[in-house]
């Protein structure tokens, strides 16, 4: 005869044994057809777009592929680990965003998507070794964020992006300026802060650098932060227009000047 306190141990081991192990994974959020079609909205340019961002989705949802005429997808700020080979079912789109996910890799597959015009990438877990060859078929892109990720290097094929015009590659793992970057004539925006890139890099950092846009805004619509780091950086411009001042007024020390000459001299001015 087994004891009772032997049985409770017995019954509580088979209940172990048969039940399912539990697993510390977030179970995510099911995303149904319909949930799917009540985010869908058109925009203000006639397009239609899917928003399904924060949800809290840890699959891509396969109910979504009856949707895939869609000019616009939006799955960021989720938890997808994974996107799959069937993101090439959305032909349609211009725009894929899918910031702020824990994605590991980008699929060949993407590069079918031959009208997408934007990609967002920011904030995954994307090395060199997850970007594919493969993304330089893009060749409709116009903007491509990378930012915040852990990206050593860009793939070779980056160059063939004739049409891109904005790409941002922040918060890195960089060491220095792509080579691929300098082949991308449209460029107009690049943004490489915070990589481990030497300030000493080559002339080109400066040229591909250049400022190309001017944003203005009233102080009072900064946060403190934000306008702290804006005054800094204008005390700095500042100081470095005063250097090149004292600079240039020593080289050209013994410069005649329009006014230091006779006023019969200064058409020879003009």
């Amino acid at each position: 005869m087994i004891p009772c306190s032997t049985k409770a141990v017995i019954s509580s081991t088979d209940t172990m044994v048969k039940g399912k192990k539990k697993s510390n994974e977030p179970s995510g959020r099911k995303i149904t057809l319909k949930m799917a079609r009540n985010a869908l909205k058109v925009t203000v340019d006639g397009k239609r777009r899917l928003d399904l961002s924060n949800m809290e989705i840890t699959t891509f949802p396969k109910c979504l592929l009856k949707l895939c005429d869609i000019e616009e997808l939006d799955l960021s700020r989720n938890l997808l680990k994974k996107i799959p080979d069937a993101i090439d079912k959305f032909m349609n789109l211009r725009l894929l965003d899918l910031h702020s996910n824990h994605l590991e890799q980008v699929p060949a597959a993407i590069s079918r998507l031959q009208n997408l015009d934007s990609l967002n990438l920011c904030n995954n877990r994307l090395s060199a070794v997850g970007l594919p060859h493969e993304l330089g078929l893009l060749r409709n892109l116009r903007t491509l964020n990378l930012g915040m990720n852990h990206i050593e290097s860009l793939p070779p094929s980056v160059a063939a992006l004739k049409e891109l015009q904005e790409l941002g590659l922040f918060n890195n793992l960089l060491t220095n300026l792509p080579e691929c970057i300098q082949s991308l004539p449209k460029l107009q925006k690049l943004n490489t802060r915070s990589n481990p890139i030497p300030t000493d890099e080559s002339p080109e950092v400066d040229r591909m650098q250049r400022a190309e846009c001017l944003y203005l805004v009233r102080e009072d619509c900064l946060c403190t932060d934000c306008l702290k780091r804006c005054r800094e950086g204008r005390e700095k411009l500042d100081s470095q227009k005063s250097a090149a001042s004292t600079l240039k007024k020593t080289m050209f020390a013994g410069l005649i000047t329009p006014n230091s000459v006779a006023q019969e001299n200064q058409a020879l001015w003009r």
